[in-house]
C-alpha cells in the first residue's frame, strides 16, 4: 500500500499545475492532502477528475482557509472530522480514515503566526492531538501524516541556528511537541530509516528558497511502534512542484 502526503497550498491553484499528472506518476493507494483552502463543494468540483476514487473533505469554517481531504482507492470502514473538541475543530485540519488494519489521520497543525502570536494555542493542539491520537492507538495502530509545522532537529532546517526559537516552526516548544508524539510510541518513519539525509519538503515563495534549497522538513508520517515493522519506504518527493510543499510517501509491505 501506498500512501502520500501532501500540502496543496490551494486545492484549485495546483489543479493547474499538472497536479492529476503528478500523482498518477508517483502512484497511490491513498493520497492525504493538507491546506486545501476551499469548502466542500469546491474541493469535491476540483477533484471530480478522479471519480472512481472516494473521497472525504474537512473544510474550515473560514472560506479559503486551511483545509484537509482523503482521496483513497480503497473504502474505509469509517471516517471521522476533527478530534472532537470544538475549539479545535472549526479549521478542518483533522480527517480520519479507519482501514482494516489502522486508522489513518490525516493533519494540517496550526502554524504559530510569524510573531508567534498563535504558539500558546498551537501549544495546546498539539496536547489535545496527541491525546487523540493515543485514543485511536488502543483499538488499532495508527499512521498519522500531515503538514506537522515543526522542524524537528537541526537537520530537518538549512538555517537552524538563525531560526531557533525565533521563527515558526522551530521554537522549543513546538520542538518539545513532537518531541511528545516520539517519545509516546510514534515513529518518525522518514528519519528513523533515513537517519542521516538531508531532505526537505518545504521551501519559502521567497528569496528563491526551492531553487536555493533552503528548506525545512515539516511533512511526516508518523507510524505506531506495533506496525512500524511492516513499513517498507518513506521518502520525501522533491522533484514535484506544484506547492510550496513537495508530497511525502509511506509504503506498507504487502
Amino acid at each position: 500500500m501506498r500512501i502520500v502526503s501532501w500540502n496543496v497550498n490551494g486545492i484549485r491553484a495546483i489543479m493547474k499545475k499538472d497536479f492529476q499528472n503528478s500523482i498518477e506518476k508517483i502512484g497511490f493507494d491513498i493520497i492525504c492532502l493538507q491546506e486545501t483552502k476551499a469548502q466542500d463543494q469546491e474541493v469535491e468540483k476540483a477533484l471530480s477528475v478522479f471519480p472512481d476514487l472516494y473521497l472525504f473533505v474537512n473544510s474550515a469554517e473560514k472560506k479559503g482557509y486551511s483545509g484537509t481531504a482523503i482521496l483513497s482507492k480503497r473504502k474505509p470502514l469509517e471516517v471521522s472530522y476533527g478530534i472532537g473538541q470544538s475549539e479545535f475543530d472549526n479549521e478542518g485540519r483533522v480527517l480520519c480514515a479507519e482501514y482494516q488494519d489502522f486508522f489513518l489521520v490525516n493533519v494540517y497543525v496550526p502554524n504559530s503566526g510569524q510573531k508567534l502570536d498563535r504558539l500558546s494555542y498551537r501549544a495546546k493542539w498539539d496536547t489535545a492531538f496527541l491525546k487523540y491520537l493515543k485514543a485511536k492507538e488502543k483499538k488499532k495502530p495508527v499512521i498519522v501524516c500531515g503538514d506537522f509545522n515543526v522542524a524537528h532537529r537541526a537537520i530537518d532546517l538549512k538555517n537552524d541556528k538563525s531560526n531557533y526559537n525565533k521563527t515558526a516552526g522551530y521554537t522549543q516548544v513546538e520542538i518539545d511537541g513532537m518531541n511528545n508524539f516520539t517519545s509516546s510510541g510514534f515513529i518518525d518513519s522518514f528519519r528513523t530509516l533515513h537517519p542521516d539525509e538531508v531532505l526537505y519538503s518545504y521551501w519559502s515563495y521567497r528569496f528563491k528558497a526551492r531553487e536555493r534549497n533552503t528548506g525545512w522538513r515539516i511533512d511526516y508520517f508518523l507510524v505506531s511502534k506495533n506496525l512500524f515493522k511492516e513499513v517498507k519506504r518513506a521518502d520525501i518527493l522533491t522533484t514535484y512542484l506544484g506547492s510550496d510543499h513537495c508530497p511525502v510517501l509511506l509504503e506498507l509491505k504487502p
